[in-house]
């Protein structure tokens, strides 16, 4: 049974995940573009979001810059410069500053939509979720990290990433690499892969609309409106 859910949850649920994530949020694009936002609430009480979404959401691109490069890159490429071990002493401190600053800032994030009367009220349980789900998330990567430790020799990192790269390549035989790891890291995939498949459905769905263009557009004409003095009707 055992074997059967391996091969489920990690060989072939990435690819159920990811087309959910490309059709649903096409679909939703298509069909409710006013939804297409992040929900802010800052206007209804600005108290800890400035310092709670700068430190998540720096951690967090962060973190995910690491996973592309890290997991995506083959061993081939970076054996001439730095060993196993060595690249997983760098993703665990690497890794462990940013993972604390996210974990300071979504923490932050989280108190505040729980114990905000305004916040709360006005919040959906989607927002609520994707909150606890990435909180969740996080905890299982900073876990990850201590259980590293047990194994600086970079073994388990390789076949995470023979994994990644087997997923990306559409490969078969890529659920094998991961089959004896620890479960954490396990859960840590499976719940990322779970936050893919709900991104259309969520406020996550806005991590597409990256403000590529606001780097280059024009300048905004303001005119000074000429006043005018209305008068009454003449007699």
């Amino acid at each position: 049974m055992s074997y059967f859910f391996n091969q489920f949850a990690f060989q072939f649920y990435p690819y159920i995940a990811v087309a959910v994530l490309l059709i649903g949020s096409w679909a939703r694009y298509d069909k409710a573009m006013y939804s297409w936002r992040t929900g802010s609430s800052q206007l209804l009480s600005d108290r800890g979001m400035r310092i709670g979404s700068n430190c998540f959401h720096i951690g967090i691109l962060a973190i995910l810059g690491g996973h592309l490069v890290g997991l995506l890159t083959p061993h081939a490429v970076y054996e001439q410069f730095i060993t196993s071990s060595q690249k997983q002493l760098l993703a665990m401190v690497v890794g462990g500053f940013f993972g604390a600053l996210c974990f300071i800032g979504i923490l932050i994030l989280l108190v505040r939509r729980l114990t905000n009367p305004r916040v709360r009220a006005t919040g959906s349980f989607g927002d609520t979720l994707v909150l606890v789900l990435l909180f969740a998330q996080l905890c299982l990567g900073m876990i990850s990290i201590w259980i590293s430790a047990d194994h600086m020799d970079g073994s388990v990192m390789v076949m995470l990433a023979e994994w990644a790269q087997h997923i990306v390549t559409f490969r078969a035989g890529a659920a094998d690499f991961i089959t004896d790891v620890h479960w954490v890291y396990k859960a840590h995939i499976f719940l990322g892969l779970t936050l893919f498949l709900i991104a259309p459905f969520t406020r996550l769905v806005h991590v597409w609309s990256i403000p590529v263009s606001y780097l280059w557009r024009p300048y905004q004409v303001v005119r000074r409106r000429q006043a005018t003095l209305r008068y009454g009707p003449k007699e």
